[in-house]
């Protein structure tokens, strides 16, 4: 899975996402999916999700 199809992901999965504010380093954080945001089935930079700590951040 590369995060760019929102097939993929849904709520309750692990995954790794990219925060905004670490965008420039690539630091990833993990965490449980609590949302989906973004509404395409496609984004070229990955899917932006919610964590269930409330964190948001593509995956």
């Amino acid at each position: 899975m590369d995060g760019k199809n929102r097939k993929d992901i849904y709520a309750g999965i692990t995954v790794d996402i990219v925060l905004k504010k670490d965008q420039r380093t690539g630091k990833r954080t993990r965490g449980v999916v609590k949302d989906i945001l973004t509404k395409s089935p496609t984004h070229p930079r990955g899917i932006k999700v919610r964590l269930m700590d409330g964190q948001i951040g593509r995956v």
